[in-house]
């Protein structure tokens, strides 16, 4: 083999190069996410026992890489660091899509040559917890790959566990393919991970951030399991997305003004603007549902600037899932709208086997449409990032190119 192939090409089936090109980040180069990737020949890595190594067709951008281009709010390569990983460097990458070319001992139902997608849950299958049979997204060692992993999907070669593993959809292209799963699992889970509070026929889901990678695919899910999504986005053409994937309806939150931390309660004018702002935007709920009915999940990820919002309109009894801090971590919760009602504040991250393949034969079945929203080339990952973290919203999911030269390859 030689010592690397170019970007969009693909060695023959099997044989792996020494090198590949990766977007890298390094410590001294944090901040701005244009400038803290940056295209380096890194070794390719082979896989250990009961791992997977993936030509990687197409890579899906999320913003927990925006997080590890910043160094904030954790430095993840020092985090390793200190676990005892040697690299000083990250190589991102939540969601890919491309073909199996090796795989490590015990490995089993997972083949060279199949076409997959992954899964961002990552643990130790040794961990007692998830030896026990409990959730593995709840054990000690549960972690986000491409995110608190290396070698993640910004490269021409990837290294995932088995159990990731997913068939990917025939009908969908690399680039669709590798657009919807971490913010699709991640939504499976936020709305049926939590028994008590799972999604129902007759459940109302307010959605933030409707016309987004994780709202585009709540929304589908909201509407798959017979109930009614009701979006939050920032303009018309937003709302009208967000209905065409199924919402009832939506509230451009332009409107309102009463974001953020709420006045202290002992501040009866700030309280009062700030309720005023609340029932204002609950009488918009109304309005679209035809009825006086609040909503029994309230799907978040904004956080400081919407919790206090989300708990007052939240159903009794009901929940707030959240799974981001988008615009800060600072939360506040009126305790009088929460206790007295009964109403659950449930943090969810990620998604266990289970959540994934559910979702997985969803996107396969074609119940759900994968909402690509961009495409960018390999060389433009950092610039895909830094515009992500600038709040350039697309509708739906970004993704780049990586082994496939084409958006609409891989379609069968």
């Amino acid at each position: 083999m030689t010592a690397t192939v170019a970007i969009g090409e693909l060695p023959p089936l099997g044989e792996l190069p020494d090198r590949m090109w990766a977007q890298v980040v390094r410590q001294d180069r944090f901040g701005d996410p244009a400038t803290a990737f940056r295209p380096e020949e890194i070794e390719v890595p082979r896989p250990g026992p009961n791992e997977v190594l993936i030509a990687v067709m197409a890579a899906g951008i999320n913003y927990n890489n925006v997080w590890a281009a910043r160094g904030v709010p954790i430095d993840v390569i020092a985090t390793r660091q200190r676990a005892g990983d040697p690299h000083p460097f990250h190589i991102g990458g939540s969601d890919a899509s491309g073909i199996v070319y090796a795989v490590g001992d015990a490995v089993t139902g997972v083949r060279v040559g199949d076409e997959v997608v992954t899964h961002p849950g990552y643990w130790n299958p040794a961990d007692p917890w998830v030896v026990a049979g409990h959730d593995p997204m709840l054990a000690p060692s549960a972690e986000i790959w491409g995110y608190n992993t290396n070698f993640g999907s910004f490269a021409q070669f990837c290294i995932a566990q088995q159990h990731q593993i997913l068939p990917k959809a025939a009908h969908l292209s690399w680039a669709e393919a590798a657009a919807p799963t971490l913010v699709g699992t991640t939504a499976y889970r936020m709305l049926y991970g939590w028994p008590g509070n799972t999604l129902q026929p007759d459940s109302v889901v307010l959605v933030w951030g409707g016309s987004g990678g994780l709202g585009s695919q709540a929304i589908q899910l909201v509407k798959a399991a017979g109930a009614r999504a009701v979006a939050v986005v920032s303009d018309g053409e937003r709302g009208a997305y967000c209905k065409r994937l199924g919402a009832v309806g939506y509230i451009d939150r332009r409107q309102f003004t009463h974001w953020g931390i709420p006045a202290h309660w002992t501040d009866e004018v700030g309280q009062r603007d700030w309720l005023a702002g609340c029932r204002g935007f609950g009488k918009q709920v109304w309005d679209i549902l035809g009825e006086r009915v609040n909503p029994t999940i309230v799907f978040e990820h904004p956080g400081e600037a919407t919790i206090p919002t989300s708990i007052f309109l939240c159903e009794t009894g009901g929940m707030v899932v959240i799974c981001a801090g988008t615009t800060g971590y600072s939360a506040m919760v009126d305790l009088r709208f929460h206790w007295v009602r009964q109403k659950r504040l449930q943090g969810s991250h990620g998604t266990n086997d289970e959540q994934a393949r559910a979702y997985n034969q969803l996107v396969c079945d074609g119940v759900l449409d994968p909402c690509l929203g961009q495409t960018y080339q390999f060389a433009e990952i950092g610039t895909a990032h830094a515009e992500m973290g600038a709040g350039q919203d697309v509708f739906g999911n970004r993704v780049a190119l990586v082994g496939a030269k084409d958006p609409d390859a891989g379609r069968r």
